[in-house]
């Protein structure tokens, strides 16, 4: 931490000398005491492409970091072309020199490194959240959280067996729009509500826009990338294009549609749901890539609190996008956020709303990445906590067991484990 007095220098080193004991030993009580409002936040970026570099940093925390009192002294990349930049920037912003590395680890191991924020490939989510909260960092980790239950349930365990505060890439929840129709949710006025909807199309799966990275071997940490994965050759078309490839992601349903499996969990207060069914496939773009990831795609999922949330994505065609609540008393649409409204126009039974469309309310707070930023300094909950990952993404690997397999998939609460059923 960048301090300015002899108390700031002795907290600085009670935090080194914990750090070398175990950081992640540290109570909340104590590391608060640490981080004190005058004390600078020291923030490492693991992942710093197009989510990590534009929406993390130049997005997410650079508009807040001088009232927030944090800087970036670290950047941790696989590519080079990407961690350069990324370094550019921080001396930019900053007027010092970050630290540089391909390997998470090493970035890790740094002391002077407060907490990180993770924006790396979805097979790498849970490795890179352990080891950071292991290491007795606090993080900021993009979904989706995990691609399978083992790996979930271990970097869930691992978090809850810290004290470490971890915030969940999953921002609508802290979007004014968001919070406005969870108010006007928890009012009733919907009434008994049966079913979920999204349809999220465009006219191009989202991975092509990477495909024309010009990719060279000697500029990428290949084995930091597969991490973990079985040993390969180098292939510029599979680092360019993972979103493509079952594996490394598995397509519109984690990337997308945990957005808004997560919005309405925050929006109904729904936890997880108790089966899904999922059909899809390749339908349209098919090419020399020969991706793997599906093209169009729906996955329906029923919940224990009594409705049925059903996601599509097709790439193809743009047309069709919706995002609504259905009641019996009445709709919630916000299709366009910005402009969300309920309605009771098509409801089965009258409840308070008419025929006309009602604007919801936008309810000011936090964005997703102050939120986080804030919370360091509290020690509270942050608006996506662990639990929320978990949440999202049981219902994705719910989803993505039942297209593999065409058959239907239930989770099991107690066993925390999903089966067919």
């Amino acid at each position: 931490m960048n301090n300015t007095s002899s108390n700031s220098a002795s907290r600085r080193g009670f935090l080194k000398g914990a750090a070398a004991l175990g950081a992640a030993a540290l109570t909340a009580r104590s590391y608060g005491r640490v981080v004190g409002a005058n004390d600078r936040i020291r923030l490492g970026q693991i992942g710093c492409g197009q989510r990590g570099y534009e929406a993390h940093m130049t997005g997410g925390i650079h508009p807040h970091d001088k009232a927030q009192n944090v800087e970036y002294v670290a950047v941790c990349d696989v590519w080079t072309v990407h961690r350069e930049r990324a370094a550019k920037t921080v001396k930019d912003w900053y007027g010092h020199e970050a630290k540089q590395t391909s390997a998470y680890k090493e970035l890790l191991d740094w002391k002077d490194v407060d907490a990180v924020m993770i924006a790396t490939c979805d097979h790498q989510h849970t490795t890179h959240l352990k080891a950071a909260v292991g290491a007795g960092k606090d993080v900021y980790c993009e979904k989706p959280l995990a691609m399978d239950m083992e790996s979930l349930k271990s970097a869930v365990d691992a978090v809850k067996a810290t004290d470490r505060v971890v915030q969940i890439g999953t921002q609508l929840r802290s979007m004014p729009s968001y919070r406005g129709c969870r108010e006007v949710y928890q009012t009733g006025v919907l009434g008994t509500v049966s079913r979920v909807e999204q349809c999220r199309n465009a006219g191009t799966p989202y991975w092509y826009r990477r495909m024309s990275r010009q990719v060279e071997e000697k500029d990428v940490d290949w084995g930091n990338f597969l991490c973990g994965k079985p040993a390969r050759p180098f292939s510029a078309e599979l680092f360019a294009g993972w979103f493509g490839y079952r594996g490394f992601s598995d397509g519109p349903i984690p990337q997308l549609g945990v957005h808004f499996i997560d919005a309405i969990h925050y929006i109904t207060g729904a936890s997880i749901p108790t089966s899904a069914v999922c059909n899809g496939g390749i339908f349209t773009f098919k090419d020399e890539h020969k991706f793997t990831t599906p093209d169009s795609i729906q996955g329906t999922w029923v919940y224990p609190e009594g409705f049925v949330l059903s996601y599509e994505t097709n790439f193809g065609n743009a047309g069709g996008n919706c995002s609504r609540i259905y009641g019996q008393s009445g709709l919630m649409d916000f299709s366009k956020p910005s402009d969300a409204f309920v309605t009771g126009a098509g409801a089965g039974k009258k409840g308070k709303l008419g025929s006309g469309q009602e604007k919801v309310t936008p309810v000011e707070g936090p964005d997703h990445f102050l939120d986080w930023l804030q919370c360091l300094r509290t020690r509270k909950m942050p608006n996506a906590p662990i639990d929320a990952g978990y949440a999202h993404a049981v219902a994705a690997i719910m989803a993505m067991m039942a297209f593999d397999s065409g058959k239907r998939m239930v989770y099991d609460a107690g066993k925390r484990e999903v089966r067919e059923g």
